[in-house]
Parts: C-alpha cells; structure tokens; sequence
C-alpha cells in the first residue's frame, strides 16, 4: 500500500460532480480521488473523506462521479490517465471493479468484489475490499467480539459475499447463512469451502436455536418486509445489526428491540469505518472515525433507507422505497 505525501496545507474539498455521466474536471495541484457509481447524487462518501482529510490534515480533492451502467471502464481508464490517485466504487460497479484491476487483495478475490483501487508509481492497478473489515471494526466499537460467537448472517447477495471473508477470519464457533432460495447460501458455501465454522440452511431450520449476533444482510428493511424469524432466536446479551442504516429504526431493528437485543446498530458506523479503511490504504495514515459518526447522525435527513447487494453476476443492485423522496447513495 502506497502512502501519499502529505501536503503543508490542511485542505480538502469535497464535491458531487455537476458534468455529465463519466465526465470530470481534476485539480492538478492536489491528489485527487473520487467514487465511482450509479446513482452518486447523494453519496455520504464526499463528506466522510473531506472530515477525514481536515482531521488529518491532508491536502486532497475528493468528488462523486456518476457513471453510466456501461461506461465504467472507460471512465476508470481516463481517471487514471487523468492522474487521479485512487477511488471507491459503488453500486453498479463493484464486480466491474474487480475485474478491472491488476493485483487484487485475497478478500476481494473472494467475494469477486472491490470498492477500492489505488494506481501504483508503475501503473498498476491494485484493488481491495474493504466492507468486510468495516463492520467488523464497527462492531467492535461497540465492544462485540466475533470470536467463539454463534453468528446468523441473513441473505446471500453481494452485502454478505462483501463481509463473509472478514467475519469468518474472526473465528466464530458458527456462521450459518440463511437466504430463502438455499442453493445462493449454499454457493457461497462452495466458494468459502475450507471454513467449518460456515454453515447454510433456510428459515425453517432456525427454529429452537439461539445466536449470539444476527446481521442483517438482505434488502427486507427497504421494502419494510419482516424476516420470518423465530421469536425466542436471540440468546442472552445478543447483538442485532441491519447494513442499511436511516435515522429511525428499520423494520429489523424494530423486530431486535421489541424481542430483548441487548444491542441493536444500523450500518452507518460500517459505512464510515469501511471508508477509513479505504482512506488509509490511499494515504497511509488511520483517521479516527467516532467523530465523522456523530457528525452523520446529526445531520437531519429523510428516513431513506440504503443497503448493498449484487445479483447473480455479482453486479450492485440498488433500491428506493417509494416514500424515500431521493435515490441515497450507498457510500
């Protein structure tokens, strides 16, 4: 990983890219980094590394590129070409990502995933996922530990493929994944063979048991829906967490609350914390993210919900609820 030399000027700016689709302006007397997605418009990943950046005192530019659904490799090439120093990616483009880059991190390798690509001196393309390590570190903000713990991780699209090899490198006595068509639970199995602790099933097969952390990696909480979870699957002291995050509690978290979770979190920390990640690998320092949390949450929005997810070819998906008045961004 390629440190950046800082620069004397604690400057940093962050913006939306007003040109169109692929289209972007750099500042030649800064490093210049961005997101990559479709949509952009509202991402939180501008303001997370301006925070960071101001924290930190370094000197950068960081901006949101909106890209069409066909158009990510040539933007990624002018990008580049342009001098640009690194990037996120996001929904469409996570899969295209990966397959774009050179040299690409184990976990990435796994989950076929990257939401981080640095440019080395030669041009190489190195690339890296880094979601998996954000809710793990968020989670243990809050003091939970993965180890010896029994986890439920629910869903089997690309937010748990992201956060699999992560959580498993935790050793919990137990990861059962459960997703109502078995057989995508069933191939993440085959695709993270080697791991005894990883166990498939559907709905019907929770019922007696208990978890100690249930994460919450599925698309339900946009649509409203409510899992089929038995009542009595928290074990004393248990953790609930939902990756979608909005100011009032999803449908899931509700359900935690109502069925005695001892704690229950949103995936705001993981979205920040996931960045922090990205933003050490560019510049190889590690901003402190507690603050940037707090400053998130105290900014009044709509409750709109955002989650992470791929379909079968690993390619993002993205969902609004029809009472959500804007597209949120999921970075």
């Amino acid at each position: 990983m390629k440190k950046s030399d800082s620069k004397q000027l604690p400057l940093a700016t962050a913006s939306i890219a007003g040109q169109a689709p692929g289209q972007f302006n750099l500042d030649p007397a800064s490093d210049n980094y961005c997101v990559m997605g479709n949509p952009v418009s509202h991402s939180k990943s501008p303001r997370i590394h301006q925070a960071f950046a101001e924290q930190t005192r370094q000197s950068l530019v960081y901006q949101a590129i909106q890209v069409d659904d066909d158009d990510f490799p040539r933007t990624l090439d002018s990008f580049q070409a342009a001098g640009g120093k690194g990037l996120n990616i996001t929904v469409p483009f996570k899969g295209d990502a990966w397959r774009s880059v050179d040299v690409a991190s184990p976990r990435a390798d796994k989950s076929e995933a990257v939401n981080t690509i640095w440019f080395a001196e030669d041009g190489t393309r190195h690339g890296d996922t880094t979601d998996g390590v954000g809710l793990v570190r968020d989670l243990s903000r809050h003091e939970i530990l993965l180890q010896s713990k029994r986890i439920l991780l629910l869903g089997a699209g690309g937010a748990v493929r992201g956060v699999l090899a992560s959580l498993l490198d935790e050793a919990p006595a137990e990861l059962m994944l459960v997703n109502r068509t078995v057989a995508r639970a069933e191939a993440l199995i085959e695709l993270f063979r080697g791991y005894p602790a990883l166990k498939a099933g559907h709905y019907e097969a929770l019922s007696g048991q208990r978890f100690d952390i249930i994460i919450n990696g599925t698309s339900a909480s946009l649509n409203g829906e409510l899992l089929p979870l038995p009542a009595d699957i928290l074990a004393q002291g248990a953790c609930c967490y939902d990756m979608v995050y909005a100011d009032t509690d999803t449908v899931f978290n509700h359900w935690a609350r109502q069925h005695g979770a001892a704690i229950v979190l949103d995936g705001l920390g993981m979205l920040v914390e996931q960045a922090a990640e990205s933003f050490f690998i560019w510049r190889g320092i590690r901003p402190e993210t507690r603050s940037v949390i707090e400053m998130l949450r105290s900014v009044k929005r709509k409750a709109c919900f955002v989650v992470r997810d791929t379909n079968n070819d690993s390619r993002d998906t993205f969902k609004v609820p029809a009472a959500c008045p804007s597209n949120p961004a999921t970075r």
